[in-house]
């Protein structure tokens, strides 16, 4: 095996380490946001208050937009993801209200 190679090899691993690494932390993020999410849901649910909020939806999805055109991220997924991740936390929210 060639240096070169050697090298790339190690710059490889470096690179899978930091994804594997970050892979955690999105999943435990998603974890702790669901959370919250799912506490909303119950408030909801006890107070009678509607599973979904398109103006805080809308808001949301300008927001995340804007980060992910900051951190260089395709907008269109960032939106794509965050419409995922709302219909989700809506399917909680009415698992509760009934």
């Amino acid at each position: 095996m060639t240096d070169a190679v050697t090298r790339a090899q190690e710059i490889l691993s470096a690179h899978r380490e930091s994804i594997d690494r970050l892979d955690a932390i999105l999943i435990y993020t998603l974890g702790e946001r669901f959370k919250h999410t799912q506490e909303v849901g119950v408030l909801k649910a006890e107070h009678n208050l509607p599973p979904s909020d398109p103006a805080r939806e809308e808001k949301q999805i300008a927001r995340l937009e804007d980060l992910a055109d900051r951190a260089n991220l395709d907008p269109e997924f960032a939106k794509k993801f965050l419409n995922f991740v709302i219909q989700e936390v809506i399917h909680h929210h009415k698992q509760h209200q009934k």
